[in-house]
Order: structure tokens, then C-alpha cells, then sequence
């Protein structure tokens, strides 16, 4: 048993209460993840309002084709990051849904009726086939050959996703982080649309290339100069695992929250908790850090709403 261990207390609210004085009480409520959610909001606090840190935002495609793209690109035009870390899918969404809408489904639709109406499904959410693909192609064809005719004939990952940003508006995250000069690097680009387009560029510009290690140099030059460091990972895959290897190089993240759905159970990265990272390397043996098992796009919104509060 804990040194010192506190009493459980009853969570009362009422009418009028704000959210702040509710994750107060999810504090000392003893269990279960509602103390882990508690916990990350005081840790994500700490870490945004602290000057020294360098701060990472990691994230997974699928929640950008719901409306919590809205809060990603919030928070990119707070500024509260200074590294984005994702993947593929989440600029594929973000460039779809700029320029067309996705549409409210359901988890029991019969998928061969969608495919016949030319319809993907993604969860709950409807992808309409002309409000992805074309529009995709389309649009990259278009970035690209701008940017090739002004003289770039090679770009990192990181100078793809500042073009796309360039041309996007107030909806998109990737428009924030490019107005806010935030870097938005894809380990990953190749596996998706927005990749499967810049192949396709390079089959009429033999010349044109693209270099993922360029994206190692701009990670470097930040992790190396930084004096603490720190990163709210919001599900798994790749884009956590670029976070946490790329930290590992300042001996780990000193504030860490990861939010997922993934079980620890089957060895996997995704479900393995931010403590086993400390073993790594990748995240300091006094970091404050928790993992929270939750549904992303249900918590974010409550945790984002108690973190403007906490933010100076």
C-alpha cells in the first residue's frame, strides 16, 4: 500500500458547478481512470506553461475525420505545441474536409450497400467517395506542381504539410500550423492519399524527390537544444513511436500523456503504457507521465476544456 494514502471521497456536483472543480474531485475519487484523467490534466498543464519545454502533439488519423479536428487545430492556433507528429490519413482528412464534408453514419451499416453508393466507411463517420479521392488528387496535383514551378524539386515531409497548410484556411489544423510556423512531420506519408499523390507527381517529374531524412534534421535541431521536453500522445502507431525514439536522443520526454484504447496485454507498441518507455530511454525515470485508457474523441473535449482554464 501507498505511503500516506488518501481517503476515497464521494464525487458530489452541482448545478452550476464548472468543469475545473469536477476534475478537482475525479482527483481524489480513488479510482479508476477517472484519477489517471485528473492526473493528465494537471501534467499537460505544467507542461504547455512551462518556458523550457518543448512540447510534441502526436496523433492518429482516424480522429481528424471527426469534429475533434476542430480541437487539434485549436490548440495549433494556441500555440500550445510546438512539434505535430501524425500520419498520413490526418492530412488526407484535413485536405477532404476543407474542401467537401464527411457525413454521420453509424457502426452497423451494411458495408457492401455503402460500396455500391460509393460511400467508405470510417467507424460512425461516412467518407462520400467524391469528398475524398478526387478531391485529394486533385488538390496535391495542384500544391505540387506549384511549388515544383517555383523552383522545389525536393521537399521533407515537414515542407509537404507547410505547402498544404499554405493553401488551406481557418478550418484546417494544418493551416494553423503552417500560419504558427509549427512543424508537421509524417514518418508514414507514403501510407495514404496524400502520399500515393506525391508517387504519382514524381511519374511526370523524374527530378522531383522526396527526403524523409531532411525531417530528422529538423527533429534534432530541436531535441538536441532543448531543456526539457514533453508530448500528449493521443492514440498509438507510428506517430507515438516517432515521439518517443526522437526523445530518447535527450534522455526521454519529461511529460508525457497517452490516451488509448489499446491493451498492454499482446506486447504491442500502441498498448503499451508511457512507464514502459522509461525502460528505453524514451521517457525519464522522474517524468510526470500517465496513461489514460479512454476513447480520445470522448475525453478530449472535457480534458481540453479543464486545460484552457489551467493555461496561462
Amino acid at each position: 500500500m501507498e505511503e500516506q494514502s488518501r481517503p476515497v471521497k464521494d464525487i458530489s456536483i452541482k448545478n452550476g458547478d464548472d468543469i475545473q472543480s469536477i476534475f478537482e474531485q475525479l482527483s481524489t475519487s480513488g479510482g479508476f481512470e477517472s484519477r489517471n484523467l485528473a492526473e493528465g490534466l494537471e501534467i499537460l498543464s505544467t507542461m504547455i506553461n512551462d518556458k523550457d519545454c518543448l512540447k510534441f502533439l502526436s496523433f492518429v488519423a482516424a480522429i481528424t475525420s471527426t469534429g475533434l479536428r476542430g480541437i487539434i487545430a485549436d490548440m495549433l492556433k494556441k500555440k500550445m505545441f510546438d512539434v505535430v507528429i501524425t500520419t498520413c490519413g490526418a492530412l488526407d482528412h484535413d485536405i477532404a474536409r476543407y474542401f467537401s464534408n464527411y457525413l454521420e453514419g453509424s457502426f452497423t451499416l451494411d458495408d457492401s450497400k455503402l460500396l455500391e453508393k460509393n460511400i467508405h466507411r470510417l467507424g460512425n463517420v461516412l467518407v462520400p467517395m467524391e469528398s475524398y479521392g478526387p478531391i485529394i488528387e486533385e488538390k496535391m496535383q495542384m500544391f505540387l506542381e506549384a511549388a515544383y514551378k517555383s523552383g522545389k524539386k525536393e521537399m521533407s515531409t515537414a515542407d509537404i504539410t507547410r505547402m498544404i497548410g499554405e493553401n488551406l484556411g481557418e478550418g484546417s489544423f494544418l493551416y494553423w500550423a503552417y500560419k504558427n510556423n509549427i512543424p508537421v512531420i509524417v514518418p508514414g506519408i507514403v501510407d495514404g492519399a496524400v502520399g500515393s499523390q506525391i508517387w504519382m507527381f514524381t511519374q511526370k517529374h523524374s527530378d522531383f524527390k522526396l527526403n524523409v531524412v531532411a525531417d530528422s534534421e529538423i527533429l534534432s535541431s530541436l531535441i538536441f537544444k532543448a531543456k526539457k521536453s514533453g508530448s500528449l500522445m493521443l492514440g498509438g502507431g507510428i506517430s507515438k513511436h516517432h515521439t518517443l525514439w526522437w526523445n530518447q536522443y535527450r534522455d526521454g520526454l519529461d511529460y508525457a500523456v497517452y490516451i488509448t484504447t489499446a491493451q498492454e496485454f499482446d506486447g504491442s507498441l500502441s498498448g503499451a503504457l508511457v512507464r514502459e518507455a522509461i525502460s528505453w530511454g524514451k521517457v525519464t525515470q522522474s517524468a510526470k507521465q500517465t496513461t489514460i485508457h479512454a476513447e480520445i474523441t470522448t475525453i478530449l473535449p472535457f480534458l481540453y476544456s479543464a486545460l484552457l482554464s489551467k493555461i496561462k
